[in-house]
């Protein structure tokens, strides 16, 4: 149960089958397995000569690339753990993961290495690592697994200081195992990893297909017409994205339903499918397998997954289409009052979730770990409801959730109705301070291009749909939302900006 096991079943099956590919706008990269085996047995021993051992953190601040890939797999082949930081962060964010982790190495892109903060930890640029490593003779694989720490992830820091994840082989392997088993992973597969990898969604795809044997293209980032010529030209058959996403690739006037046919699985998660675009994405993708997932970083991945049959249109009826699904194999899933006692089905209350995908904990920081991991409970933050044949339904982050004149409103039920306007194209509910109420609910709409709706018009048509005390009582139009590398509003951002 170590992850660089699927690089030596690789190489042993098919050596000279492509396993990695990166696009850029300067060219394209391709490496086979005998070639990244060969490259991250080298860079391993480029790390060592540095003093990097096992269970030393290692830093890496870079966008989706093949060197990047190198540089992970080369720390898990030397038994280091690999910290993979968000590149939008700023430098002081930067500094404070970086003291946190302890990271005795930072490795950075070109392009990235000057917003790094100048400190203890050493700086090593990603293509110095391939280049010192090309000199040195292949470092036997340390094959460290099991519990031994894999990835530090830091979470997202909306509400302080960001907390890093702590996540094992075991976790991130039974956690890519569990969903094969569900959603079978073919060993020709070729996956786009366009998710970052500093998120899991992007980290455990990748674990997915190195597991199997697969193949993966990277991309820095998501520019919809570049994914369109990538999918069409390299073949790709799956990829995760957000609703925003997948709305971009159908606007871009260089979509054309032909050129993206070799996709037949299309996952998505962060956000709800509104069922227009979900229709829209399956008139351009009969053929395609359409699911849902829910999980968490601390999770090493999915705990639930929708599977493709509730997303047809025959299966609308059962009113599944905005589950997350029902618990995956070898994970347990509960709705639970403030006590950690299960609800019963229907009723609202905090998901909680276990098994052996579940986090280690999270570094240097035990009364963290204690809140969140009790009595062999992981307690998620988030409000959901379960109906009797365990179709769990995210209702919002508990965090997030408005108390208005007594009443709890769930800005994800007042999002729904907002983007269920044919004018609406994005829209993110947030509380302000109300003299009277106590919070009042905000919405922030992006509009479509041509749209002519207004305020009244929107308060009308959620009036139809929601209690009074649910509609927004302002409402801001806005070109865009602040949203994270993966997808997500930033509601902190957002609030700050309201109020404002």
């Amino acid at each position: 149960m170590y992850l660089t096991q699927g690089l030596h079943r690789a190489l042993q099956r098919k050596p000279d089958q492509t396993a990695l590919t990166h696009v850029a706008d300067t060219g394209t990269r391709r490496h086979t397995h005998a070639q990244l085996a060969d490259s991250v047995a080298r860079q391993a021993a480029a790390l060592a000569k540095l003093g990097i051992a096992r269970g030393d953190r290692v830093a890496l601040l870079a966008p989706n690339s093949d060197q990047l890939v190198g540089a992970i797999l080369a720390c898990w082949w030397l038994g280091a753990v690999a910290c993979p930081l968000n590149i939008r962060w700023s430098t002081p964010e930067l500094a404070y993961a970086l003291q946190d982790s302890e990271a005795s190495l930072l490795l950075a892109d070109d392009a990235l290495a000057a917003i790094a903060p100048a400190g203890e930890t050493t700086l090593l640029r990603l293509p110095t690592l391939e280049e010192e490593g090309a000199a040195l003779p292949p470092l036997p694989d340390t094959r460290t697994g099991g519990d031994a720490l894999a990835a530090i992830l830091y979470t997202g820091g909306t509400t302080g200081r960001s907390k890093g994840v702590m996540l094992s082989h075991a976790n991130f392997w039974t956690a890519s195992m569990t969903r094969g088993a569900e959603l079978n992973n073919a060993p020709d597969s070729v996956s786009l990893l366009v998710a970052p990898l500093f998120h899991v969604a992007g980290l455990g795809r990748l674990v997915g297909q190195l597991i199997v044997g697969g193949s993966c293209v990277t991309m820095a980032q998501f520019r919809p017409a570049s994914v369109i010529d990538a999918i069409e030209e390299h073949r790709i058959g799956d990829i995760i994205v957000v609703p925003s996403m997948l709305q971009s690739l159908l606007d871009d006037p260089a979509f054309t339903p032909g050129r993206v046919q070799s996709l037949t699985r299309i996952a998505f998660g962060a956000a709800p499918m509104p069922p227009d675009l979900l229709d829209r994405a399956l008139a351009a993708w009969p053929q395609a397998e359409f699911f849902q997932a829910y999980g968490l970083t601390e999770t090493a991945g999915a705990v639930c997954i929708n599977l493709p049959a509730n997303h047809r249109p025959e299966a609308r009826a059962l009113g599944r289409l905005n589950s997350v699904g029902r618990a995956g194999l070898g994970a347990e899933i509960i709705v639970a009052d403030e006590h950690g006692r299960e609800l019963p089905r229907g009723e609202v209350g905090e998901v909680l979730a276990r098994g052996p995908m579940v986090m280690q904990g999270y570094w240097r920081n035990p009364d963290a770990t204690a809140a969140a991991l009790r009595e062999g409970w992981l307690h998620t933050g988030d409000a959901g409801r379960m109906l009797p044949d365990g179709h769990l339904f995210i209702v919002d982050r508990l965090k997030d959730m408005i108390i208005s004149g007594g009443e709890n409103v769930y800005c994800a039920e007042v999002e729904a109705a907002l983007r269920s306007h044919p004018q609406v194209r994005l829209a993110a509910v947030v509380g302000v301070p109300d003299a009277r109420w106590g919070e009042a609910v905000h919405a922030a709409v992006v509009m479509a291009d041509d749209a002519a709706a207004d305020a009244d018009a929107l308060r009308a048509w959620c009036r139809e749909r929601l209690a009074g005390y649910k509609c927004p009582r302002g409402i801001s139009f806005v070109r865009e939302l602040p949203m994270s590398a993966a997808g997500k509003v930033l509601k902190n951002v957002l609030r700050e900006q309201v109020r404002a």
